[in-house]
């Protein structure tokens, strides 16, 4: 039986972490941190997860003393790493082919940081989880054709990476080594296993036998 009662807000404006919540049966609502990204962090691991804290506690600070005590709140972050260096979203059409280019024909990392954000009635204060996954993605060579047509989606725009797995880049991906819904932006697996092992009688789907 689901004893879990909290709400569960997504401090994101992501529709691919919304569909991938959304997927596994999870009910919550949308609440977009508008926090400047900014950490001191350089490894990719610690900059999504400390991005992923600012999002999920710029929100939480923002409710109320009672709502604090209700609510579960989930901030996210995703990047990917060519060779140790960071590659957030492009913005425009000029990042977005120099980012293809670069990752065409190598393996890369994709890091997505997740942290949760929740008010603990034991200790009577709030507590901040924080973790990350990490997924090698290999692209096959593209041409420089193959990189404009698809910049001219307008997909990679605000992909970081320059590219969308899920979408019209899947035909040029030759493998993945970890988590696929980690690449899409939230690794949804390792985020039911974390809130099952912290909230105790929390399940996905709800008990339906009489």
């Amino acid at each position: 039986m689901n004893n879990f009662t909290k709400k569960i807000i997504l401090a994101s404006a992501s529709p691919r972490r919304k569909e991938l919540l959304s997927q596994i049966g999870v009910k919550f609502e949308i609440i977009v941190s508008d926090a400047e990204e900014i950490t001191e962090a350089s490894e990719p691991s610690q900059v999504v997860m400390d991005l992923s804290k600012l999002k999920a506690t710029d929100i939480f600070i923002k409710l109320t003393e009672e709502e604090k005590r209700q609510s579960l709140v989930i901030g996210a972050d995703t990047v990917v790493s060519l060779e140790g260096q960071i590659m957030g979203k492009p913005g425009n059409a000029e990042n977005a082919v120099r980012m293809l280019s670069s990752l065409q024909g190598k393996t890369h990392q994709v890091y997505t940081g997740v942290t949760l954000v929740y008010w603990e009635e034991a200790s009577d204060m709030c507590r901040c989880q924080s973790f990350f996954e990490k997924t090698d993605v290999t692209l096959y060579p593209m041409t420089e054709d193959e990189i404009k047509v698809y910049v001219t989606t307008g997909e990679p725009m605000d992909k970081a990476g320059g590219y969308a797995i899920q979408g019209k880049c899947a035909i040029h991906v030759k493998e993945i080594c970890g988590d696929y819904s980690n690449v899409v932006g939230l690794p949804i697996g390792r985020l039911y296993q974390e809130m099952k092992n912290t909230f105790s009688g929390f399940e996905i789907w709800e008990d339906t036998k009489e």
